[in-house]
């Protein structure tokens, strides 16, 4: 007799995390970490040695909250290099202009000091320099929208000094050990690396935009301040790692994999990753490099790195994530990724060899109900090799079930193995899960990201379909109840196979979907508009010039909307400034106004990405529901 079916609740999946994202303090003795106040990450302290166990609001526990946001998630936070400080970032309600702000960790009572307290602004980059504990180097928007300067910053005072003004064509900064780097851009799409001294620019190395279609990512200053650490495809498919000689511009090897690409750009984008170099938080010196196939590939750069590393990695059967150090690099705390056990986190003493799991991120989440995620690799019908990843439900035949075609963002990006709450939420639900690396994705060679080049609505669709025909191939898939779903590129994805492909799905699901490329190209935010020369310029046309701008409409969703009849669900945050909310507004007034199914949820407090747990709550509830109507699967009421 089979069990009943007992779901996850969508709030068990999108609730906050009891505690995430630990970084250990300079000295080694202290650990921050996020944890929900009041409906919201905020963050916590506790020294090493307290009772993990206990809650944080237990009496005893030594947990104490050193921040206190109602407003919204901090995402991401920050120790200063002296330990004297707490510092994250935070926006308003996703608009993406960030603010950089101080807690003081041995006063938690005090409130949150905002270091760049300007409407409006963007803060662009924070640089903590080793030999300056009590500064940051910022980077800001603050004289003009459109145009990035760079200041010094007392982290103590918020005295903010102008280091160096923009001149009008620097699109970002950085300080190197007391140089100051500048990037610009040519017509032809060139990077330039320049030094700023003196008021004027020095050219020190340029860099393919057909290389480089996002700039040099990573960026990293030698701690000596004489190089710059940058992943370079240069003369080959594959991104390695290499030193540039800021005397001379001259590139030098300095790690490279045979088979997979430095992890980048992604971990650059999205801070759920781990940056693909590991540094020591305190001096900067390079510890470890990060190569990402089917699973990650770290290697130590450090001798005394090379001793360590093995220790952390036997902590987990995940891989290797997030890790901070003592300023002798001798006691660490380090978080795993994991497809179905995420973020557990450790503590490690490399002087005596002793570790203790400090915490599980989602302790109510039993890995054993969780679905594994497999990585397969598919061939599309012109040769090129298609990495995916599959996810089946647990307990299910897998034969015949309704499916999502769940389309990654950017399209620059990448699906990795890893836990993802949708994915392990739509898979609870009896969806198989097909993730597609289809050609324009990063990670796996510069061939395959420029094989998108023009094939918007083209040949990246055509990847989409050639993995869902070998799903259906395999068994898997009920060829009648596929639903196609994805935020960002991957709503345009859906709204393209919705429009485009019409009898290939049920359903479709656009998150943030651009269904007009010209209004995305054009609506770049203004300091922006020149950095995207090389990737939507050069991949997706210029709607400047007529016959781009004609070409681009063909391939809009927008233009072909009459021809959608499946179901659709559009999601969209009223403050998103990369993809304006008008792309699902114009789509939500054009299906109704010939009567067809449409369901419109616009979240007033959100951007891009829904941050808040009650939106996230909202959506995936909504979502759930939408797809059982329509594909069959279940709901968290059972159905």
């Amino acid at each position: 007799m089979t069990a009943p079916y007992a779901p996850i609740t969508v709030e068990e999946f999108f609730s906050p995390p009891t505690r995430s994202r630990a970084v250990l303090s300079p000295d080694g003795t202290r650990v921050a970490y996020l944890a929900p106040w009041r409906g919201r990450l905020n963050v916590f302290l506790r020294e090493v040695d307290s009772d993990w166990a206990a809650p944080d609001d237990a009496e005893g526990s030594g947990a104490r909250r050193v921040t206190s946001q109602t407003r919204r998630n901090i995402d991401l936070f920050f120790w200063s290099v002296d330990g004297r400080h707490l510092l994250f970032q935070q926006d308003d309600d996703g608009d993406e202009n960030w603010h950089l702000y101080r807690a003081d960790p041995d006063r938690p009572g005090e409130p949150a000091v905002d270091l760049t307290p300007y409407e409006g602004v963007r803060l662009l980059g924070t640089q903590l320099p080793a030999d300056r504990p009590g500064t940051a180097f910022v980077q800001l928007n603050k004289r003009r929208p459109d145009l990035i300067d760079l200041f010094e910053l007392d982290l103590e005072t918020g005295r903010l000094t102008t280091a160096a003004e923009n001149p009008g064509d620097v699109l970002t900064w950085l300080h190197a050990s007391g140089r100051l780097l500048a990037f610009t851009l040519e017509e032809d799409g060139e990077h330039v690396l320049s030094e700023w001294a003196h008021g004027g620019l020095r050219t020190i190395a340029r860099f393919s935009g057909s290389d480089f279609p996002f700039g040099l990512t990573p960026a990293v200053p030698t701690p000596d301040g004489n190089g710059l650490w940058i992943g370079s495809p240069r003369g080959s498919d594959r991104t390695r790692l290499v030193r540039v000689d800021l005397e001379t511009g001259e590139e030098a090897g300095v790690d490279s994999h045979p088979v997979f690409d430095l992890d980048t750009p992604r971990p650059e984008a999205d801070t759920r990753f781990p940056s693909s170099l590991i540094l020591h938080p305190v001096t900067g010196e390079l510890l470890g490099a990060r190569y990402l196939g089917a699973r990650q590939e770290i290697h130590a750069l450090d001798p005394h790195f090379a001793e360590v590393l093995p220790r952390l990695a036997e902590l987990s059967d995940g891989d290797l994530a997030h890790v901070s150090c003592d300023t002798g690099a001798m006691r660490w705390v380090v978080d795993f990724t994991h497809d179905r056990d995420p973020g557990v986190t450790w503590f490690y003493d490399h002087g005596t060899g002793r570790a203790r799991r400090l915490f599980r991120p989602f302790p109510h989440l039993d890995p054993a109900r969780l679905s594994p995620v497999t990585p397969v690799t598919l061939t599309a019908r012109d040769g090129l090799s298609l990495p995916c990843h599959l996810t089946l439900p647990v307990g299910a035949d897998p034969r015949g079930l309704p499916t999502v075609l769940l389309v990654h963002g950017g399209p620059w990006y990448r699906d990795s193995w890893s836990y993802d709450p949708e994915v392990q939420l739509l898979a609870d639900r009896g969806y198989v899960v097909l993730q597609v690396n289809f050609r324009g994705s990063t990670g796996y060679g510069k061939a395959h990201t420029q094989a998108a080049i023009g094939q918007f609505a083209g040949r990246m669709h055509d990847d989409l379909l050639d993995a869902l025909d070998w799903a259906v191939d395999q068994g898997f898939t009920d060829p009648d109840r596929v639903a196609v779903y994805g935020t960002s590129y991957g709503g345009y994805a859906a709204l393209v196979g919705a429009a485009f492909t019409p009898d290939r799905f049920a359903a479709a699901v656009s998150y943030t979907g651009m269904s007009d490329l010209t209004d995305l190209v054009r609506s770049v935010v203004p300091f922006a508009r020149r950095m995207v020369a090389n990737s939507y310029l050069r991949y997706i046309g210029d709607p400047d010039v007529p016959e781009q701008e004609a070409d681009m409409l063909a391939r809009s969703p927008i233009s072909r909307v009459d021809d959608i009849t499946a179901p659709v669900m559009l999601i969209h945050g009223a403050n998103d400034v990369r993809v304006h909310r008008r792309n699902s507004d114009r789509v939500a007034e054009a299906l109704r106004s010939r009567g067809a199914e449409v369901e419109y949820l616009l979240n007033e407090n959100e951007g891009h990405w829904f941050l808040n747990p009650e939106s996230n709550i909202e959506l995936y509830g909504r979502l759930e529901r939408f797809l059982a109507r329509h594909l069959g699967g279940r709901t968290s009421g059972g159905a």
